[in-house]
């Protein structure tokens, strides 16, 4: 019997009853790990770049690509991206600024935005001088004005609309919520006449809306880049708009994947004229359909009426299914029955003594036994570097393969 979910693509899928990511047997690593284990396509990261800047290429605007390294900042995973020269690199802080001159990107690659910006970490930032700078507060473009009067920044807006996955409040940066991101429209006066008193040039213009936006966000999504710029009215000086990232990949069955060719098309209508350089900034959509996250099994158990999986990783180790409603959906590595009439309901829950530590409810499973080994779909992207060491559980292991 072939085994063909929802998310099984040629790079992932079964073979011969086993679960594969990029010819590779995944039940085989998980054996050979000593614990949980993140497992990255490097072809399928390389693929989602490519087909991103071969849709940018059709907007008729010059383009620049930045990968957001938040999404995932396992460093031969970086090498291979500054290798390959695909993409520039998005920034939140100055240690991630490091990291990526370590990997190879060049200054000049590296795009920066943060909330929170202290002093310090601004005296790291202005040390490179080809570094791009967006500030997300007044007081932010005050204390660069102090240090390094004349430079080129970027100004972040927020357009007050904005959308994430499903809908969800959470994931919706910009919206009817007052939120601490970036300046708003009657802000937006004092933010360029601080910039002009020290003499800044106001060269870019950002706006991040939302994250994991798909096909039925995409009203919301053009609206809210109107409404994002109408701010360039009163800056001329503006030659580089930085849309964000936020573009999401499908965690549910029922998920509509974001189709480039009408999000591509919302660019090319919205610029058309503008005489401006279109940047993005994409994390999920790169690196979280490359990865998986192996846990073996731990207990089989049935509490009252509930089938319970239990495993040796838990939320902390991919933090966004808990906090955020974006699961990563358990599958069986090596099922031990391919007939799915012997297939039934469990919950996967983690090694973490909280509540909010369950993979997955009522989950279609075949029986599983202490030992086998289960992968986590869509764990690429804000798992591993989200990660935290609650209960002292919070030791993995990361591989790229390819």
């Amino acid at each position: 019997m072939t085994l063909a979910p929802w998310w099984s693509r040629t790079d992932l899928g079964y073979v011969n009853g086993r679960l594969h990511l990029a010819g590779e047997d995944l039940a085989k690593l998980a054996a050979e790990a000593d614990g949980p284990l993140f497992v990255y396509c490097a072809a399928r990261i390389e693929a989602n770049l490519v087909r991103l800047r071969d849709a940018l290429a059709t907007i008729g605007a010059p383009t620049r690509l930045y990968y957001a390294m938040k999404a995932n900042r396992f460093a031969p995973l970086l090498r291979r991206l500054a290798v390959r020269g695909l993409c520039g690199i998005d920034i939140c802080s100055p240690d991630e600024l490091d990291l990526a001159l370590a990997c190879g990107f060049r200054a000049s690659d590296v795009s920066f935005t943060g909330t929170g910006v202290a002093r310090r970490d601004l005296d790291r930032l202005l040390a490179h001088p080809d570094l791009v700078i967006n500030c997300d507060t007044i007081g932010m473009i005050r204390r660069i004005g102090e240090r390094a009067p004349g430079r080129e920044i970027g100004i972040r807006v927020n357009p007050g609309c904005g959308v994430g996955y499903g809908d969800n409040a959470r994931l919706t940066y910009s919206g009817a919520e007052v939120t601490k991101f970036g300046i708003y429209r009657e802000q937006w006066a004092e933010a360029l006449a601080t910039a002009r008193a020290f003499g800044l040039q106001v060269r870019r213009l950002h706006f991040h809306v939302g994250c994991g936006y798909l096909e039925a966000q995409l009203p919301a999504w053009d609206a809210a880049v109107g409404e994002a710029l109408s701010f360039l009215d009163t800056a001329p000086e503006v030659s580089v708009v930085n849309v964000g990232g936020g573009l999401g990949v499908p965690h549910r069955a029922g998920d509509a994947p974001l189709p480039l060719d009408s999000w591509a098309a919302i660019l090319a209508r919205r610029f058309k004229g503008r005489g401006v350089t279109v940047a993005v900034e994409p994390g999920d959509y790169i690196v979280k359909d490359a990865g998986v996250l192996l846990l073996q099994v731990t207990d089989v158990e049935m509490k009252r009426d509930v089938a319970f999986v239990s495993v040796d990783g838990g939320f902390n180790l991919a933090p966004e299914p808990a906090y955020y409603d974006l699961p990563c959906e358990p599958a069986a590595c090596a099922p031990r029955s391919l007939d799915r009439t012997t297939w039934r309901p469990v919950t996967v829950a983690g090694n973490i003594n909280e509540a909010l530590d369950v993979w997955a409810r009522d989950h279609l499973m075949p029986p599983m036994q202490e030992g086998d080994p289960i992968a986590l779909v869509n764990a690429g992207g804000y798992a591993a570097a989200m990660s935290s060491n609650h209960c002292m559980r919070g030791a993995f292991g990361e591989r790229l393969l390819g």
